[in-house]
């Protein structure tokens, strides 16, 4: 049972790693979709010359096909690197590692496909403007990010990331397909606690309990004004003059995820944007543009390019208003006087939280923190965010911290404050006080034995061929059908 634990947790945490790599490797990979007809001669048709780890040049070569889709040995090559550069350390990680794990991606997308699973082009053309954005940010251009890159233009870059972004995601939305379907009981969960002989049972760390107070300065309403009087007249000036709405949205947006592609965004009422902005975006014709409106990020004004069946391209301007230092300092006077009257014990926390707090996720439950990774309200000190960490790791049970500035996702400032409402001593799993945890560690358990049923039965059924020094690795998986 011990080396049970310990593969769970090896697993899910190479698992997690090699997930982000893959997409971020992703970047720099060539991707190669053959139908089966094609599979078995493809071999010979790959003849681009590379550079193997050493430096030399050398004839890349296919070093597996899975279902429609294969698996060069210069994307093991890259992926490497991609380890390297990500400053994962990579002296236990073998070419067989590297491999088992993109066939293993491989064979989830082609099944994906198999299985009809759709993904949203308008959602993968998004990733793709923010990771556009984000490499410009880092280099200072576009054209730096295509010479980097080895790209003739941005059609040619937007192109390859299409293909990679959907297959990861293909890949994604099938892992999901397997495990959302994997459910536990709690008699299941009893069972896999007690399986675990007890001076092997994990020990967990220090935890802590969380509440914050956030108090955030007010926009004036004159600020508001002007922001909505600028977006008018910019939409006169396309409406009555003929003027550039592109350019404008380059100008003057402070969207930095769509400013650089003239505000351009392409979006379905499936994806995953604000509800006023898909409103506004089904709600025009083509060649319409909205009235000024708000969102939490700010006032848009938006215009429709193209509607194409279910997915529209739209082009929007978002400016943020500001705040004043005199609601700055407005804002901090008042978090200044929960934080005395807390330290005078006037009031309590929880109803201090649900008199002044402007965070309504935590309002009402008395400022308690949600973790977002196991969903309960315990975080463990050696995993928390290190900026929390440093907020709490020395405050004793129910003292105030002093009041703290953070930033809104517009860079607004607000004012904070937090308590420790609980602390919990490193200690070795105990099945009342830690079933949540427990619970979790037994779901995933149960997730992998599916994942590793459904590879064993998909393998056995996929065309899979595995070339040259890799039919020599051994695989956890029987990618050889041996």
């Amino acid at each position: 049972m011990l080396l049970k634990m310990t593969n769970l947790r090896s697993i899910i945490k190479s698992l997690g790693v090699l997930s982000l790599i893959l997409g971020s490797a992703g970047l720099k990979a060539q991707e190669v979709i053959v139908t089966d007809s094609t599979a078995i001669g493809i071999e010979s048709e790959i003849k681009e010359k590379i550079k193997d780890r050493t430096g030399r040049f050398k004839v890349d070569g296919v070093a597996a096909v899975i279902g429609d889709f294969v698996v060069l040995e210069s994307d093991i090559d890259k992926m490497y690197l991609e380890l390297q550069s990500q400053g994962v350390s990579t002296e236990d990680v073998t070419n067989c590692n590297l491999a088992g794990r993109l066939m293993e991606n491989k064979l989830y997308a082609h099944h994906a496909i198999q299985d009809s699973i759709i993904v949203s082009d308008a959602e993968i053309n998004a990733n793709i403007d923010q990771q556009l954005a984000y490499m410009t940010q880092q280099v200072g251009s576009l054209e730096k990010v295509l010479e980097f890159y080895k790209k003739d233009n941005e059609a040619e870059f937007r192109a390859e990331l299409f293909e990679i972004n959907k297959q990861n995601r293909l890949a994604s939305e099938m892992q999901r397909k397997i495990v959302d379907a994997v459910e536990i009981t709690p008699e299941e969960v009893r069972s896999f606690f007690t399986e675990i002989p007890e001076d092997e049972r994990p020990v967990f760390g220090d935890e802590v309990e969380i509440a914050q107070i956030v108090v955030k300065p007010e926009i004036p309403q004159e600020e508001k004004d002007e922001i909505i009087a600028r977006l008018n007249e910019m939409r006169a000036d396309v409406l009555d003059n003929g003027a550039s709405f592109a350019t404008k949205a380059v100008l003057y947006s402070q969207d930095p995820g769509s400013r650089s592609s003239g505000g351009k965004i392409t979006l379905t009422r499936q994806d995953p944007f604000v509800k006023e902005f898909k409103d506004a975006a089904f709600s025009l014709q083509e060649g319409e543009v909205s009235k000024p409106f708000q969102t939490e990020f700010g006032y848009h004004i938006l215009m429709v390019d193209k509607i194409r069946g279910q997915q529209v391209d739209v082009r929007h301007i978002l400016l943020i208003p500001d705040v004043t230092e005199e609601t700055k300092q407005k804002a901090f006077d008042e978090i200044e006087n929960v934080r005395e009257r807390l330290n005078n014990d006037e009031i309590t926390f929880a109803d201090a939280a649900k008199e002044v707090s402007d965070e309504k996720e935590t309002r009402e439950n008395g400022g308690k923190l949600i973790n977002p990774t196991t969903g309960d309200t315990r975080f463990e000190l050696t995993k928390i965010d290190p900026l929390l960490y440093e907020q709490v790791v020395n405050l004793e049970k129910g003292e105030v911290s002093n009041i703290i500035t953070d930033q809104d996702n517009t860079g607004r400032p607000f004012y904070k404050i937090i308590t420790v409402t609980n602390r919990y001593k490193e200690h070795k799993a105990d099945y009342a006080q830690d079933f949540n945890k427990i619970k979790e560690l037994a779901l995933r358990d149960k997730q992998l034995e599916a994942i590793e049923k459904w590879q064993e039965e998909k393998i056995k059924e996929t065309y899979v061929k595995v070339n040259g020094e890799y039919r020599d690795c051994e695989f956890s998986s029987n990618w050889l059908k041996k």
